[in-house]
């Protein structure tokens, strides 16, 4: 058996403090950067280009966002910056930073916060935890890359995987318990997993499939949480990037390349932004950004290239989802751009806790100019299934547009992965689709309810769709109905 490890351990930086004047701090739309060789500080954005769908007015369900947006403000940080490099980070690709980025983190945290800068370079590093009121800010031309030995990211550190808490890598970047954190510049954040084992841990029947077995054994069966440590001699991926039990989170202006597994994946943390994020993730399960368990999230004007699902919402998995009970819930999307392999706006499978009142709207399917290395199988997918248990109520999409879906624009499941012989009670209900324009797919519906679960509620609305090559599929399905719906120029008539 492992020993409990410290959390106090896990999270521990060390450093010097940095003495600086405190300026007034910038607006949420600014982040401090040093972006020359002379150390001459210049204000970024990072902003994405502003809303301008047609879908403006707010009625019915929509009536909700106003309110969620209000609630949404990215953090703020005091005008104080500490460059990596001032503790003793070289930017040639070798020298190994992991040292020079913990001493600067908590010198702009005990400082009372700030930017730690990351200049031009490319900076090999391990693992990376942030403390409050710290925003890491890589400018463009820089280049935070990781190490590809998973010994780089030890000490385990509390963790959510695949929806049940465990003991494990740390995520490439990490903050636990925090309050404004973030993330931000123009520069890239590179996983280098291609270098790394990770691929082989989960390829071909790896050997991450027995301790996936294990932690799902343990979740199951009610193993205490300090018992389930993985990690060194164990094969579960790390996330990414994760904000554990964080407040006031922004992800912004970044490329994010090669991450081991999924890349953005805030859980049980409130009030999140990620904004204007290019995401490049072809490995296996590397999902785009993944909100967990969160609620009051804004994903707006991002771009995701994956090789599974480009947005998630998530809740937890089985039984351990149930023991922690904290649902999804006020999430919006926006403006996005989706050419990842399966579902573009996806919720569960891991929804446990339960997931209510997500909103997506204005964004694209498949862009010719975005062209990803899998075409998206749906535009909408939505997993769930008895083992998981947990209720889905309140799923609104509008304004997609796009092209050549392989599969279904919308799939809609309560039988995800067979079942997986599980017995608790499962709802979905309340699925809007409203002025949806795609070109291509092999059906628009794939609804699958069951016999003893049935799925209510599937609305379709003011949406023309071509090039659709099959009739759809529907199951146990209750309040099923069509309002000016085209399907290949003929109007699908009413229920």
């Amino acid at each position: 058996m492992h020993p409990r490890p410290s959390r106090r351990a896990a999270l521990r930086t060390g450093g010097l403090l940095a003495a600086s004047a405190l300026l007034p701090p910038l607006s949420a739309e600014q982040a401090y950067a040093a972006t020359s060789h002379t150390g001459a500080a210049t204000p970024h954005t990072g902003t994405a280009a502003p809303h301008t769908g047609t879908a403006a007015a707010y009625t019915g369900a929509w009536r909700a966002v106003p309110g969620i947006l209000a609630r949404i403000r990215p953090p703020a940080f005091p005008r104080r910056t500490f460059r990596v490099t001032d503790y003793g980070a070289v930017g040639d690709g070798r020298t190994m930073n992991t040292a020079a980025f913990r001493a600067a983190v908590a010198a702009c945290h005990r400082a009372g916060g700030g930017h730690v800068v990351v200049p031009e370079g490319r900076f090999l590093t391990g693992a990376i935890h942030l403390r409050g009121r710290v925003d890491l800010h890589v400018t463009a031309g820089a280049t935070i890359a990781f190490s590809p030995d998973p010994r780089d990211f030890l000490p385990v550190v509390l963790t959510r995987w695949e929806g049940t808490e465990a003991y494990n890598y740390s995520p490439f970047i990490y903050a636990y318990g925090e309050r404004d954190v973030a993330v931000t510049g123009r520069g890239t954040l590179d996983g280098q997993a291609r270098l790394g084992p990770w691929e082989s841990w989960y390829r071909d029947g790896g050997p991450q499939g027995a301790d996936q077995k294990l932690l799902r054994e343990m979740g199951s069966t009610g193993v205490p949480v300090a018992r389930r440590v993985f990690g060194d001699g164990h094969h579960l991926r790390p996330k990414m990037v994760q904000f554990y039990r964080c407040r006031n989170v922004l992800v912004s202006g970044l490329t994010i390349v090669d991450p081991p597994m999924w890349t953005v994946h805030p859980v049980l943390s409130s009030n999140v932004t990620v904004r204007d994020v290019t995401v490049d993730s072809t490995l296996y399960n590397t999902d785009g950004c993944d909100p967990e368990c969160c609620s009051d999230v804004l994903i707006t004007g991002c771009r995701f290239n994956t090789n599974d699902d480009c947005v998630a919402v998530k809740s937890g998995r089985d039984e351990d989802g149930h023991r922690v009970n904290v649902p999804s819930r006020n999430i919006v999307v926006r403006d996005c751009r989706f050419s990842g392999r399966w579902g573009g706006m996806t919720v569960g499978s891991e929804m446990s806790g339960g997931v209510r009142d997500i909103f997506a709207e204005d964004c694209e399917i498949n862009p010719s100019d975005f062209p990803g290395r899998y075409p998206v199988k749906y535009a909408l997918y939505v997993k769930a299934n008895k083992k998981r248990g947990g209720s889905i109520d309140g799923v609104h999409i509008r304004n997609f547009t796009g092209q050549s879906v392989e599969r279904d624009i919308a799939f809609v499941t309560m039988d995800y992965n067979g079942g997986e012989d599980g017995t608790l009670p499962v709802s979905v209900r309340n699925i809007h689709l409203d002025r949806m324009e795609i070109d291509g797919a092999q059906t628009v519906l794939r609804l699958v309810g069951l016999e003893t679960d049935r799925l209510r509620g599937v609305h379709l609305s003011r949406s023309t769709f071509t090039g659709i090559r099959a009739p759809d599929s529907i199951a146990h399905t209750d309040d099923l109905t069509f309002r000016r719906v085209f399907v290949n120029g003929q109007e699908v008539p009413r229920p």
